[in-house]
């Protein structure tokens, strides 16, 4: 299973197992999903991973 790293729309980074990528261009890369931090629903985006 493929792990997505994400921000909350309050800065947590975390990461999840389930992050749906639809296919809607119209929604952005953004999803509505639960922040283990904020105990609250929270508009999450991917976080670009960095090589160094």
């Amino acid at each position: 299973m493929e792990r997505t790293v994400v921000r909350c729309a309050e800065g947590h980074v975390f990461s999840t197992a389930s992050f749906p990528m639809q296919q809607a261009g119209r929604l952005g890369p953004g999803r509505l999903i639960r922040c283990p931090r904020c105990a609250r629903l929270r508009h999450a985006v991917p976080v670009a991973l960095q090589k160094q």
